[in-house]
């Protein structure tokens, strides 16, 4: 079975820095994403950042700038570094990974607090 494995949530004050980290294992024959997205109270989820496995990123439009994706395809790992982070990137972050053939996998989520 596929495991998620996340890491580097907590408590930032603003102008800090936190860098997320997402493992998968388990039966997963390929990868063909992975990703990031975030949910806030009463607010849908949202694309945070995607990576695609031959390098090519995506990013919404609130962390441009700020937000950075990078993955190690051979660990089937993802991160997210996030800088200059704001009150209201606060949110469950969560891991998600586009498997080959057809398979969606989330993480159970980490949860990201900006405050002073």
């Amino acid at each position: 079975q596929v495991q998620l494995v996340e890491s580097g949530g907590g408590l930032v004050q603003p102008g800090g820095s936190l860098r997320l980290s997402c493992a998968a294992s388990g039966s997963i024959f390929s990868i063909h994403a992975m990703g990031w997205y975030r949910q806030a109270p009463g607010k849908q989820r949202e694309l945070v950042a995607r990576i695609f496995s031959g390098g090519i990123a995506n990013y919404g439009d609130s962390v441009k700038g700020r937000f950075t994706i990078s993955r190690d395809n051979a660990k089937n790992t993802v991160y997210l570094q996030m800088n200059s982070l704001k009150p209201e990137d606060t949110a469950v972050y969560y891991c998600r990974v586009e498997a080959v053939p057809y398979k969606d996998y989330w993480g159970k989520g980490t949860l990201v607090t900006v405050s002073s």
